[in-house]
């Protein structure tokens, strides 16, 4: 593929200033005094909270102390408890695949469809079927997200994902576009049975700290989302459309919860640091 699909993206009406507004923040956590010394605290309770935070977008709420619980090996029960169980073990799986904060060099990425299937095994395997765990689905419809329109057929997602990684792989776009294409992509496409939200907020937090938007990985965009559910998946719905408009909202509710997401981890590192949390 020689074309570039995604760098005319940021030029759509409103996103390259939502877009620097995102790196602002994400600039200002990144110095925070809380990763001088205890930057791994930080990511690992961004991570709790984040996965907290999908999951509740999946109608799994639960407080924060729970998922800490489950963190350190607690056992939890129920579909609720296997549903952040398995949010949380998707987060744990993108935080390995992160570059540690200041390195030089980050963990070996699998390809697209391997990663893919590595997080949503992660995150479905205590409660999916089994022959539906890490595997594209082979129903035309899927059971999760009916809000977003008719999903493509299931003869269509290997090829869609394959495109997908092409694009996500070779693209010189910014993080914050690239990041938020691939989430909303797996969104509307849908390529498993069940779990397709909880995979694509994990890509989309690992793909912000490997493209360098946010090096801490502590960005808590998922919070801001599940804060306010329907604008969210209201802008998931106009991209399904198609548009360029509906692409352009979708870019900028991205960037808005990345910009607001740094303000909540802002709060999360000054706990770590004054030791309330930790």
């Amino acid at each position: 593929m020689t074309a570039d699909p995604l760098l005319a993206l940021a030029d759509l009406p409103g996103v390259r200033a939502a877009i620097d507004d995102a790196r602002s923040a994400c600039e200002r956590l990144r110095w925070h005094e809380a990763f001088r010394r205890r930057g791994r605290e930080v990511r690992a309770e961004a991570g709790i909270r984040a996965a907290r935070a999908s999951a509740g977008l999946e109608g799994a709420r639960v407080p924060v102390d729970r998922v800490r619980a489950m963190a350190i090996g607690a056992a939890g029960t129920g579909g609720t408890d296997a549903l952040v169980r398995g949010s949380l073990q998707a987060h744990v799986v993108v935080e390995s695949l992160m570059p540690e904060l200041g390195a030089r060099s980050a963990p070996p990425m699998p390809p697209f469809s391997q990663l893919l299937a590595t997080i949503h095994r992660a995150a479905t395997g205590g409660w999916l079927e089994e022959g539906s765990v890490g595997r594209l689905r082979s129903h035309d419809v899927p059971d999760d997200l009916r809000g977003l329109g008719e999903a493509p057929p299931a003869s269509a997602v290997a090829a869609r994902i394959a495109l997908l990684g092409e694009v996500i792989d070779g693209s010189r776009a910014p993080a914050l576009v690239v990041a938020a294409v691939a989430h909303g992509e797996l969104l509307v496409l849908r390529p498993f049975q069940a779990g397709n939200g909880t995979v694509a907020r994990a890509l989309f937090r690992l793909l912000l700290t490997r493209g360098g938007l946010d090096p801490t990985g502590c960005v808590l965009a998922d919070e801001v989302w599940a804060s306010a559910p329907n604008p969210y998946l209201g802008a998931a719905a106009r991209l399904a459309t198609g548009t360029s408009d509906g692409a352009a909202v979708w870019l900028r509710t991205c960037a808005d919860a990345v910009a607001s997401g740094a303000v909540r981890a802002v709060t999360v590192a000054d706990a770590v640091r004054s030791g309330r949390i930790g």
